[in-house]
């Protein structure tokens, strides 16, 4: 097989996965995130849990980007060009409106491993640092903070001839390269949610020795299972990306030849595809992992289409008018 047809062929399949995984993504992650959004507001025994609090603020945040970058590919598609090659709006749109919703997505996953860590302490003075108020405070601030380091992006991206879309700012490549996708978009957030989950998952083992309640005991064992689960996903689906990030800086200035370089698009169209499942999967993720999740999902969705059906049930009955009554009243008109 020659170069060319090879090149050719491993286009082709980028192409076919790109399409089948954008679609599943799009469409399990609307669906999932909807479903944690409903679990973690309409059940009672979720209200007033700051862990709950976090982790439907993030399926917010997920559906907003699912919908961000689904707009980007549709938009793609249609236009048949790359639009951030001609629109100087666009350019300067589609990583800023981006950006600060993966960094806070990666910032609520810390609180929630740290938000477990704090509550399911022995030590009681650890434990009242976790508050509601807190959890509010750090929502705003985290959200103001990532929303404040995209503005550079939206002065020093710019069309360049040949080389389109681009940062032309040399301080904010660099940081862009270093800082942004190995640092704030990869290891800050991998290792504190994990050292925060394990130290979690720690205490929690020792629940047994205090004095508490069984219901809530067992809401801190289900709580610290979800959100151990939660980061593991987000370890196993962020690292290859940020690895892969780390292999093309090392690339930077080398000369590589046409079958390399598709290897290099195919790969990153892969750990861009994981690092989508990483705000599409979570849903998915509770309910297989917790049994007591699944009775509550379930108990939930039977009692709002009992309620619905109720609503329709009622809407039909009064709806119908008493013909008896009418017919009188025609006769009585007529007479």
């Amino acid at each position: 097989m020659s170069t060319s047809s090879l090149v050719i062929k491993i286009q082709q399949f980028q192409r076919v996965f790109s399409l089948y995984t954008n679609n599943s993504i799009f469409v399990l992650g609307i669906i999932g995130n909807i479903f944690n959004i409903l679990a973690f507001t309409k059940l009672k025994l979720f209200r007033g849990n700051r862990c709950a609090f976090y982790l439907t603020i993030e399926s917010i945040a997920n559906i907003y980007l699912i919908c961000y970058a689904g707009v980007l590919v549709l938009v793609s598609e249609i236009a048949q060009i790359n639009l951030a090659s001609t629109s100087i709006i666009w350019c300067k749109l589609q990583t800023t409106l981006g950006q600060p919703a993966r960094l806070f997505i990666g910032s609520i996953v810390c609180f929630e491993a740290l938000d477990q860590y704090l509550s399911t302490h022995y030590r009681r003075h650890l434990r009242q640092l976790s508050t509601f108020a807190l959890a509010q405070i750090s929502i705003i601030a985290v959200s103001f903070v990532w929303i404040l380091q995209s503005i550079p992006y939206i002065i020093f991206y710019d069309i360049v001839p040949s080389f389109g879309c681009i940062i032309t700012n040399h301080s904010l490549v660099y940081y862009y390269s270093y800082v942004y996708y190995i640092f704030l978009n990869g290891l800050l957030p991998i290792c504190t949610a994990s050292v925060f989950s394990l130290l979690a998952y720690r205490n929690v083992r020792r629940l047994v020795r205090r004095q508490l309640p069984i219901e809530r005991r067992r809401l801190d064992r289900q709580m610290t299972a979800m959100i151990f689960a939660r980061v593991i996903m987000f370890v196993v689906l962020s690292l290859p990306y940020t690895i892969f990030r780390i292999y093309l800086l090392n690339l930077n200035g080398l000369v590589i030849d046409t079958i390399h370089n598709a290897i290099n698009q195919l790969t990153t169209v892969l750990v861009n595809a994981l690092l989508s499942c990483n705000f599409s999967l979570s849903f998915y993720v509770f309910v297989t992992i917790s049994s007591r999740f699944r009775r509550q999902v379930r108990q939930l969705l039977l009692r709002q289409c009992w309620r619905s059906m109720k609503r329709c049930l009622h809407f039909d009955l009064n709806s119908v008018q008493p013909i008896g009554v009418v017919s009188d009243t025609s006769d009585w008109q007529s007479q």
